[in-house]
């Protein structure tokens, strides 16, 4: 026989019917709860708590010039600080009077929102105990203000929300003496709209920061040098959870800031190795997992199983900014289709390919969860990551993996670098990504050998115009070939030989030719003496003793290599071209000058015919021709030809 219902006084009577008596269980209804009242536990300030900007921001957000503003969506990347705020928001409210009802829902799932709602709903309306979803209901019936009804001051906090569906038909309802605030570290536009206000919650300024550091230790009878702890701030991108497991760490390890400083330049320290035994200021996750179900998350919205490896490739290139085509480029898309998770039926098959569009929606995931900023407005500087979500992305990374990644990356970079750099602001950022690649991977560029990136770097340095950065460059670049790789390693000889030419173009004519005249046996010995690289060195010092001052030993030296290279590589070859032009000027150079104009006269249409007319190279054997006939006395000859 089916239960019975009925009503008994205070509460609600659910009867069975066991052989034939009647046996029932009774719901009580508990009295409304008595004004102030608060349901849920606002989370424990946090030692050393520092006041900071954001705080102010909230409040004028919250109540800017009287006129509130009901519903505000704090966001903002994991271990910001976004709950912090929100309690000191919340507790300063309830702590003055402000508010009749503070309901704080720890919301990491739409049953946690239901299961809050259906308690206020217990506890102030007098709502079912045995049926959650009715209570919840009841709830946020009660909160629309009623005629005639007194009004009641309320807050519902709803913290830490995982996903913005979670919240369907559970936004709490318009009211003018209700405030709703929520943190999370989505971005979706589902959380905006309807009288809701997204707040950006940023990282520590640096006073913050060091402030924060310099309470904390404090409080423990530790003090370390400000600059000290200023630095550390800065490794620790001034962020809210780093710097409280870092000074944890150093009050419980008795480290100094000096030497965490160091521990975090370490490759081979992890993360996990530099959390404190217990976690500060109930901290449920170590910094290294605080992005981990962020990540997950990403990699779930169409299209799957991208968002991962996409940041896997972001945390070796620079923090403050990768253009956009390094990581939708070919080479990145096909990292993509690689290390996408298979989800087809047959794990076993070829991966798709990822178009660019599905690579930017990659991007776009990552962005909504806060693991990157994504501004396609600024494609030179479009992404931008947290060295730490960085940091903790590259700890999972095995070496194997790391190595295929960074090698990935250098393939990205090279393909989106333009042969002539016409944009000097994207030069610069893609020579800032080959720095931060070879500052976090630097070894993978050199297995099986030295990445092209690395050569091109110094020539993008040397273009812009850096002498000193340039040679400081490609002598560690020769350093590090000759440590991986062997003196004798044609990688290592190229990196010397531009050493060599690039301390010329700084103004060492007479380092460039020392560096020469020793690379040149060796490369003769290794490379052969009718390999183009032997030769190119050859034609190398050749031009750098003309420079130097000594134009007949140039010409000397060019004359004989002009005759191996055309048998090498022909007449027509723009190496024995260019050969015949540095012999004609360095003729010229010698006193030749009309010796000169009748070498140009005669290398001009053979340059235009095989580079043609507008080629730099022809452009500037025009010049030299119209040069030396200046000089020869033929002036009119100079203004008609140049």
């Amino acid at each position: 026989m089916p239960g019975v219902i009925t009503a008994t006084g205070g509460g609600i009577a659910v009867g069975t019917v066991t052989g034939g008596i009647h046996q029932y269980r009774h719901a009580a209804l508990r009295e409304p709860a008595v004004w102030p009242h608060q349901v849920g536990v606002i989370p424990s300030r946090a030692q050393s708590f520092q006041h900071r900007a954001e705080a102010d921001r909230l409040r004028a957000a919250i109540d800017s010039g009287g006129a509130a503003v009901l519903r505000q969506v704090l966001t903002g990347m994991g271990g910001v600080g976004k709950t912090q705020l929100a309690a000191d928001y919340a507790r300063t409210a309830w702590d003055t009077g402000g508010l009749d009802v503070l309901v704080w829902i720890t919301a990491g799932g739409r049953s946690s929102v239901v299961s809050r709602y259906a308690q206020a709903g217990i506890e102030l309306c007098r709502a079912d105990p045995d049926d959650p979803e009715q209570a919840a209901d009841s709830f946020l019936a009660w909160l629309t203000p009623k005629s005639g009804a007194p009004p009641c001051r309320w807050l519902i906090v709803m913290d830490d929300v995982a996903d913005p569906a979670d919240l369907r038909d559970l936004w709490p309802p318009a009211s003018p003496y209700g405030r709703t605030l929520i943190t999370t570290r989505r971005r979706d536009a589902a959380l905006t709209g309807e009288g809701r206000r997204l707040v950006e919650v940023g990282l520590f300024s640096e006073a913050e920061a060091l402030a924060y550091l310099t309470t904390s230790l404090a409080a423990h009878g530790r003090a370390e040098p400000a600059d000290q702890l200023t630095a550390l701030a800065a490794d620790l991108g001034h962020l809210a959870l780093a710097l409280a497991q870092a000074a944890a760490y150093l009050i419980d390890s008795g480290e100094t800031a000096a030497a965490y400083r160091r521990l975090l330049t370490d490759r081979t320290t992890t993360l996990t190795d530099l959390t404190p035994d217990v976690l500060p200021d109930e901290q449920a996750l170590a910094l290294a997992a605080a992005w981990s179900l962020s990540i997950t998350r990403a990699d779930t919205p169409r299209p799957a199983s991208l968002a991962r490896p996409m940041l896997h490739l972001a945390s070796l290139l620079d923090a403050y900014g990768i253009p956009q085509d390094v990581l939708t480029g070919e080479a990145a898309r096909a990292h993509l289709a690689a290390h996408r998770t298979a989800t087809g039926p047959d794990p076993t098959a070829e991966p798709a390919p990822v178009s660019r569009p599905d690579a930017i929606r990659a991007l776009r995931a990552l962005d909504r969860l806060s693991l990157i900023d994504h501004r396609p407005g600024t494609p030179h500087q479009a992404v931008r990551v947290h060295q730490l979500i960085q940091r903790a992305t590259r700890d999972t990374l095995s070496p194997a993996q790391q190595d295929q990644c960074a090698r990935t990356a250098a393939d990205a970079l090279m393909a989106a670098w333009p042969a002539i750099e016409r944009n000097t602001a994207l030069a610069q950022n893609l020579r800032a990504n080959t720095d931060a690649l070879t500052r976090h991977a630097e070894d993978a560029l050199y297995r099986p050998d030295a990445h092209s990136a690395l050569y091109h770097l110094g020539q993008s340095l040397g273009d812009s115009g850096q002498a000193n950065a340039v040679t400081t460059h490609f002598q560690h670049l020769t350093d590090t070939t000759t440590r991986h790789l062997g003196p004798d390693h044609p990688d290592t000889l190229t990196a010397r030989s531009e050493l060599a030419r690039w301390r010329g173009g700084s103004g060492d004519a007479a380092g460039a030719v020392a560096a020469l005249a020793e690379l040149l046996p060796d490369m003769a010995r290794v490379m052969g003496d009718d390999h183009p690289d032997t030769l190119v060195t050859r034609h190398e010092l050749a031009r750098w003793r003309g420079e130097s001052g000594d134009a007949a030993g140039a010409v000397a030296a060019l004359a004989e290599l002009l005759s191996d290279s055309a048998r090498v590589m022909g007449d027509d070859h723009p190496h024995t071209l260019t050969t015949r032009h540095d012999l004609a000027v360095c003729r010229g150079q010698s006193g030749d000058a009309a010796g000169a104009v009748a070498a140009l006269a005669e290398l001009l249409p053979d340059m235009a015919r095989v580079m043609g007319d507008d080629h730099p190279h022809t452009l500037t054997a025009r010049h030299e021709l119209a040069r030396w006939r200046g000089e020869s006395g033929d002036a009119a000859g100079d203004q008609s030809t140049d």
